[in-house]
């Protein structure tokens, strides 16, 4: 836990404009659309006078970089592979926020991620941490691996001094990214960035980089695995973040198979199950396109009938990659679409070199 002031991360905000004036966020209209109340705690809530940031540890039992070598397994990032960390964390925010008001009689107002809250910069200033070259929030007690939940009060509490920066020269963490995201240190264009393409993304991924993101399905942890200060991690104690097994190393024959029912099923309580489906089924079919293994094949062309143009598409990708060429142009003579099927048609013509 640390505390800081509203006004600590004035510096923050003319980073965050000149992000956004770059078109680095993508298609996350809604961090354009909230600028100015993310900018300053205070526009958010005038009243707020001390800013409580609380770190969570989830710290992985593996290494989370060891599924990449199995490529006919989905990697999904260690935050999604238990429960959703935002309940959770609200929870025990309100539980706080509660004794905090019973006891002093402030008024608070409690975020976890949702909220239009810088809350990287405000754990930097409160203590917690520092925003390393990969733009994540880096601790010397925990490495990589901290949930952050915000606290908001009109109480007076005493400040804790910021975190230093102690990345050094190390560039560890924009050496190893399969998509080069990072033009430079300290900054990140979310357009090339893994996690963003796998959940944050609606609309098909850019072909240049699908063959860069192997069998990642959702999120990435290149970046953070990789930092150094790891070596002082811990393993998180949370039993509800502990990685379910059936998420440490998934089948994509057995994920690509999934219908809308079943993936609310597979996915319950999982931050995985805001994608959706046909975002999550996509991921899949990247994958099982970069995964080389030809007994994936028949799973791909049952998807070329899927109801979703966005699943279609990524599976008409996928048997391109996976097909010798002769029998994929075979293949496009039957099942490729004449009209009305814009996005499909595009991926089958740019796949047959049309």
């Amino acid at each position: 836990m640390g505390v800081t002031r509203p006004e600590a991360i004035e510096k923050a905000a003319p980073h965050l404009h000149d992000w956004l004036g770059l078109g680095a966020h993508g298609d996350m209209d809604w961090m354009e659309r909230t600028r100015d109340r993310r900018a300053d705690p205070r526009n958010l809530w005038p009243q707020v006078k001390c800013v409580v940031v609380l770190g969570l540890n989830y710290g992985p039992e593996q290494d989370p970089l060891a599924v990449l070598k199995q490529r006919d397994r989905g990697a999904i990032s260690v935050y999604a592979r238990g429960d959703d960390y935002h309940d959770l964390i609200k929870g025990k925010l309100k539980r706080l926020a509660a004794w905090l008001a019973a006891e002093t009689a402030c008024e608070l107002k409690v975020f976890v991620d949702t909220a239009p809250v810088m809350e990287k910069p405000l754990a930097e200033a409160a203590g917690l941490g520092w925003q390393g070259k990969h733009t994540n929030l880096v601790s010397r007690a925990h490495g990589s691996w901290l949930f952050l939940g915000v606290l908001f009060t009109n109480l007076e509490l005493p400040a804790d001094a910021p975190e230093p920066d102690y990345c050094g020269s190390c560039r560890a963490c924009l050496d190893i990214c399969p998509t080069k995201a990072f033009p430079a240190p300290y900054q990140i264009d979310a357009r090339r960035c893994i996690s963003y393409l796998t959940i944050e993304h609606k609309g098909p991924i850019s072909r240049e980089l699908r063959p860069l993101m192997g069998n990642r399905i959702y999120g990435c942890d290149d970046c953070l695995a990789v930092c150094p200060w790891n070596k002082f991690a811990q393993v998180g104690h949370e039993a509800r973040l502990k990685a379910r097994d059936e998420n440490r190393a998934p089948a994509l024959r057995d994920l690509v198979r999934l219908d809308d029912a079943a993936f609310r099923v597979r996915f319950a309580k999982s931050p995985i199950k805001r994608t959706g489906r046909d975002r999550f089924l996509r991921n899949v079919l990247i994958a099982i396109g970069n995964s080389g293994d030809a007994a994936l094949v028949s799973e791909a062309e049952r998807l070329l009938d899927d109801a979703s143009a966005l699943v279609r598409g990524a599976a008409v990708w996928a048997l391109a990659r996976l097909l010798p060429t002769a029998a994929f142009m075979r293949l496009a003579e039957t099942r490729r679409p004449r009209e009305h099927d814009p996005m499909v048609i595009e991926e089958w013509e740019a796949a047959s070199g049309a």
